[in-house]
């Protein structure tokens, strides 16, 4: 198995993906034994069809990609996601605000997807959107989504002005304690990039270029 393979989310986030790519996507994952597919939550039966069997996870979104959902909203999107088969929820936290200093209400949108993805055994990503924080606003996103009892921090959805950096990776794993891991996301495209990730504290990566990354091919 390529060492690279057990680190990536294998992601399919395009508005035009159809369930053909996500059929796709998922007999990829398997051939190169990643982690998990980070899908809509549309497609979630779909993939947990594809990959019964397997040991491959499945990965939702929720809130995606700007945040600005009510909790209420997120928390519906998480419960279906998880009681349909996903393991793991990827959701973005309120960005706005974090930016206005309303960190209480921050943390209560993440403690509340975060307790009902618990009910069905399922852990909770928190992106950041690192490319829309300064350094100050990074740290209290990491800390704040560790008080709420996240699993993980991210950095961003691929949506936004910028992806990951392995300054803002560096960041968040000094930011959270050794109970929480770190997932560099966005604009990660080859190997190099992937391993320059990890090197900086990263425990998963999200891609849609997991083949080239694991097969060491440049991609444009």
């Amino acid at each position: 198995m390529n060492d690279l393979a057990r680190y990536i989310d294998h992601t399919l986030l395009a508005p035009e993906a159809t369930s053909r790519d996500v059929v796709r996507l998922c007999e990829e994952a398997v051939r190169y034994g990643f982690y998990a597919v980070c899908i809509h939550s549309r497609f979630v039966p779909l993939a947990r069809k594809q990959l019964e069997g397997s040991d491959v996870q499945i990965a939702c979104v929720v809130g995606f990609p700007l945040g600005a959902n009510s909790t209420e909203a997120k928390v519906c999107d998480a419960v279906q996601a998880c009681r349909e088969g996903a393991r793991e929820l990827d959701m973005v936290l309120s960005i706005g605000a974090l930016k206005e200093g309303a960190d209480d209400a921050v943390l209560a949108d993440i403690r509340a997807v975060v307790d009902a993805a618990k009910a069905f055994g399922c852990i909770v990503k928190v992106i950041l959107e690192t490319a829309l924080l300064n350094d100050e606003e990074i740290v209290r996103a990491c800390r704040i989504s560790e008080r709420a009892g996240a699993a993980f921090v991210k950095t961003s959805t691929g949506f936004s002005t910028g992806g990951a950096t392995v300054h803002h990776v560096e960041l968040m794993r000094q930011s959270v304690g050794s109970g929480v891991r770190v997932k560099a996301s966005g604009g990660i495209r080859d190997r190099k990039t992937a391993e320059a990730m990890i090197a900086a504290g990263a425990d998963r990566i999200g891609a849609s270029a997991g083949i080239a990354i694991c097969e060491g091919e440049d991609v444009e």
